[in-house]
């Protein structure tokens, strides 16, 4: 496997070159220290990290990912028509690997008495790399030391094999399915693809515990399974072992983005129409509340923190999540996470949702809800709370289903305070697979007939054009009447918000800030920036 530090590369294959190599390795030892001063040039120095592509393979994409150690390099195998995600890493010769395994022993223990190493853990590491390298006497060059340091950083600080995995912004899902398996990963251009990482069974269970204590959590055999998130947010779920996995210990890793999507990325992507946020903006100012549904990586959360940068600015935003995926940049923010100690002290949603109640909060945006907890988030929808959250349903008609029956039990006249279900599917459009809001459904109330909840499609996508269809809204309607507004009022502010939204996605405003920054001013004043935007098209015409 290219880029593996335990591969030979065949040149000790004879008895003379091994006498040879034991010579050259003994002259570095004796010939006294000598460690690099300065950083890594590309221009000036040797490169860190090569590649070949296999004959089988056709490379189609390469990209770095922690430059200028590692990179991906994309390769297409014809004969099987699939493709494999090669994580290409410096190579190291014989003592170069000899050297390696003797820092990893003399310099962990130092390393954590260092006083200097939370305030640059990097540094740290390289200033106690230079110190074992001059105490061992031996001659390295900029190049070896780099490397070092690579190796060196990736297990102490890093995610060991697969921390270049967790530097690619292109992959979501990071998976292991046991041990001397390939990891397989979601990749948003090649979807699920194989990847060249694979670990052995002792440290593979190694890792698995490593990635528990990073988050705080323990696991064993007598306690084999951990859901937790890690310090950068990203979502895993753990299983130790063989008691649950028959092939040995097993990760998922959901990596949680640096940047959140804004609704300008959701657009992009073909998510929403412009139509339908400038709807969703509309309904959250209005203060109707919204539950996202979909199935496992439809993108039910990614929307959902998505349109609550609608939220108009200062108002009370209270969030309640099991792991923290939800990110905002609201100056009057309130964020809440479950803690789970196995013993009474354990603080369930249930707890932080009645909890949430006595801060008086205008908005409430709960992670997902599976159990007593929708309760009272109808409770509050009911006392005039907008509430937002997530559940895991494939239609509407699921979703009600879910929240009338065991183990929901929310009673039918309460779900009518619902206004807004948007149901999102993981589907395929043109041979690709893409995220679109399959529906979005207004709750109408109880029909007095049969007694059954009543509801309508505002919005449906049509998936074999790719395009949504749009329906006569009673909701545009109740917030027309509740701002005393006449039809044409009403029209006119759906179109200056489409093309609010239009002209942030022809400026590629992305940036959550900047988002936020933006619908903020049109808060503070509409009219301003509409001439704002209507000088911009003036000045775009030819």
């Amino acid at each position: 496997m290219a880029g593996d530090e335990t591969e030979h590369d065949g040149s000790s294959s004879t008895p003379l070159s091994g006498v040879r190599d034991w010579l050259s390795r003994t002259a570095r030892m004796l010939s006294g220290a000598a460690v690099p001063s300065t950083n890594y040039d590309p221009q000036r120095h040797g490169k860190l990290v090569e590649y070949t592509v296999p004959e089988q393979y056709d490379e189609i994409d390469r990209y770095w990912l922690n430059a200028p150690f590692a990179f991906a390099s994309i390769n297409h195998d014809p004969e099987a028509d699939e493709q494999f995600y090669q994580v290409v890493e410096p190579s190291l010769d014989e003592f170069e690997r000899d050297l390696l395994d003797r820092l990893f022993e003399d310099i962990r223990g130092p390393l954590i008495y260092r006083e200097d190493v939370s305030d640059d853990p990097e540094a740290a590491l390289a200033a106690a790399l230079r110190d074992r390298i001059e105490e061992y006497g031996v001659v390295v060059e900029p190049e070896t030391f780099y490397r070092l340091l690579y190796y060196l950083y990736r297990s102490f600080l890093g995610y060991g094999r697969i921390d270049p995995l967790m530097h690619d912004p292109h992959i979501e899902d990071i998976s292991c399915d046991g041990a001397g398996l390939p990891i397989f990963a979601y990749h948003d251009a090649y979807t699920d693809i194989e990847t060249s990482v694979v670990y052995e069974e002792g440290e593979l269970n190694d890792f698995v515990i490593q990635l528990a204590q990073r988050s705080g959590r323990h696991v064993s055999v007598s306690d084999p399974v951990v859901s937790t998130t890690l310090p950068d947010g990203s979502r895993i779920e753990l299983a130790l072992g063989e008691e649950v996995t028959p092939r040995g210990s097993a990760f998922t890793i959901r990596k949680y983005a640096d940047e959140p999507f804004t609704p300008i990325d959701l657009l992009n992507y073909g998510t929403f129409s412009v139509e339908m946020l400038a709807y969703l903006w509309l309904a959250i100012e209005s203060n109707k509340s919204l539950i996202f549904a979909g199935g496992t990586a439809a993108g039910k959360t990614t929307s959902m923190n998505a349109v609550s940068m609608f939220i108009p600015p200062r108002s009370k935003v209270l969030t309640i999540e099991d792991t923290r995926e939800l990110s905002l940049y609201h100056d009057n923010w309130l964020s809440s996470v479950t803690r789970e100690r196995l013993d009474e002290s354990d603080i369930t949603m249930y707890d932080l949702l009645r909890s949430a109640l006595r801060h008086r909060p205008e908005y409430i945006i709960v992670g997902e809800v599976r159990g007593e907890e929708a309760i009272t988030l109808f409770q509050a929808m009911n006392t005039g709370h907008t509430t937002f959250s997530t559940m895991h349903a494939d239609s509407v008609q699921t979703v009600i289903n879910r929240l009338e029956n065991e183990p929901i039990n929310v009673p039918r006249p309460m779900v009518q305070s619902l206004d807004i279900l948007c149901v999102q599917v993981l589907g395929r459009s043109g041979g690709e697979r893409v995220r679109r809001a399959k529906t979005l459904a207004e709750i109408e109330g109880i029909d007095q007939r049969t007694g059954e909840l009543d509801y309508s499609n505002a919005y449906a996508w049509q998936a074999d054009e790719d395009y949504f269809e749009d329906s006569n809204s009673d909701l545009l309607d109740e917030i027309r009447r509740e701002r005393g507004w006449s039809q044409s009022e009403l029209l006119r502010e759906m179109d200056d918000r489409k093309r609010f939204l239009r002209y942030l996605q022809a400026e590629s405003i992305t940036d959550y800030r900047r988002f936020t920054a933006m619908v903020n001013k049109y808060y503070a004043d509409s009219e301003t920036v509409m001439e704002r935007i209507d000088r911009a098209d003036i000045d775009a015409t030819p």
